[in-house]
């Protein structure tokens, strides 16, 4: 359903931009220009909106604010990081490396993806894992815009399937939203016993400030201090979160305050001047995560 949506925004996109182009070249070509570069750009200057947003919602935060250079680098990376993976992966790619369960005995993965995507976001993971013949299964977290909670059935069956082919505990890659899924399984179905670790990468554990304006089931749990958090949190293990590692930026547009983006004895490993989606393929998270994953044994 989302490659879909993300189908029919991509093309739209391309053919507004067209139009005004075709339409205005003959009679002023500067204005002809502007516009395409408004319509296809547009969405830079949006993020830079949030850029200013979180700099100033991390003034209070204990990780602190971030250095105007460390933002100008997030913006840059996350301007040409995102429409790849909204206009070209997800739309267009998000089958292009398929599961992979062979019976080989090494750790086995589950992927999570998070709000507004889908398996194509981790096509570069997937590339790897498959060279290095891990096992793997990517999830599509549906319905879109639904509740967290429903997307529990989604993961406890792609943690089967991982877990039989390889008869190893798999370890879960989340993105985003996709931690808060994560957890959430774990509530659901005692998966602490059945996950070798977890591993979140810009997951918005305590909120995050931009969850108060989202109209979706899914966006509205994800404000800060929401009820499904706080019951989600009441509900877990005392023994707390020893099997995650979360990556967290000082720079992540979509999760701030920074330290949203941590659990309390968790991993929590900061990652400078890199923005939301960017951090999902930033090389020290991709490369150190690959790294543990490889060398996990039972």
């Amino acid at each position: 359903m989302l490659a879909r949506l993300q189908q029919i925004v991509t093309l739209s996109i391309l053919a507004v931009a067209g139009w005004w182009l075709v339409m205005w070249w003959n009679r002023f070509s500067v204005l002809a220009l502007s516009g395409f570069l408004f319509v296809s750009l547009g969405y830079s200057a949006f993020l830079a909106l949030e850029f200013v947003a979180l700099h100033f919602m991390n003034q209070n935060d204990p990780v602190g604010p971030a250095k105007w250079r460390e933002l100008l680098l997030a913006w840059w990376g996350e301007t040409r990081t995102a429409p790849c993976v909204f206009f070209w992966r997800q739309p267009f790619r998000s089958k292009v490396v398929g599961d992979y369960l062979p019976e080989n005995g090494r750790r086995g993965v589950v992927f999570v993806h998070g709000f507004i995507c889908n398996r194509g976001l981790w096509t570069p993971w997937l590339k790897e894992l498959r060279a290095a013949e891990h096992s793997f299964v990517a999830v599509n977290l549906e319905p879109v815009f639904g509740g967290i909670d429903g997307y529990v059935r989604i993961i406890e069956a792609a943690v089967q399937r991982v877990t039989k082919a390889t008869g190893m505990l798999p370890v879960l890659v989340c993105h985003s939203m996709g931690g808060l899924a994560a957890r959430a399984w774990l509530r659901a179905t005692a998966g602490d016993v059945r996950v070798h670790r977890v591993v979140t990468i810009g997951t918005p554990h305590h909120g995050t400030w931009l969850g108060q304006f989202s109209p979706f089931p899914n966006g509205a749990q994800m404000q800060r201090n929401s009820k499904w958090l706080r019951q989600l949190q009441n509900d877990e293990p005392a023994l707390g979160y020893r099997q995650f590692l979360c990556w967290y930026s000082n720079c992540d547009n979509i999760v701030f305050p920074a330290s949203t983006g941590t659990l309390r004895g968790a991993d929590n490993r900061l990652v400078k001047a890199v923005a939301h989606v960017s951090l999902a393929f930033n090389p020290v998270v991709m490369m150190t995560t690959l790294a543990v994953i490889c060398a996990a044994t039972e």
